[in-house]
């Protein structure tokens, strides 16, 4: 009688203890998710509706340009060999298919 009240006991506590843990390492995290928002740094936000339309559209236009810039523009000779490849998968792929087409046709004439 006496060793099962040891081990639930000791079950009580191990459940205690672990319940204990549990909450340590939820205020653990959330005072570190609390430090975390106090870092950040919030940025004014800049106020496009004070500008006037022509200058709101000179700043897209020089966004476009300077995308524009960025986008790498093949040669022609990358551009051709890319269009080959292009086609050739393209049939290929259309006669893989055709001939799938052919053989399911074939196997339903011979099966009905």
């Amino acid at each position: 009688m006496a060793e099962v009240r040891k081990r639930e006991t000791s079950k009580k506590y191990n459940v205690e203890k672990m319940l204990e843990e549990n909450n340590k390492s939820k205020k653990k995290n959330k005072e570190k998710t609390e430090k975390k928002t106090v870092k950040k740094v919030e940025t004014p936000k800049k106020d496009n509706s004070k500008k006037s339309l022509w200058t709101r559209f000179m700043i897209f236009c020089h966004g476009v340009k300077s995308e524009f810039n960025k986008v790498f523009w093949p040669s022609k000779d990358n551009m051709i060999k890319y269009s080959i490849i292009t086609i050739l998968f393209i049939v290929f792929l259309s006669l893989f298919f055709y001939l799938i087409d052919v053989i399911f046709a074939l196997i339903q004439t011979l099966i009905g």
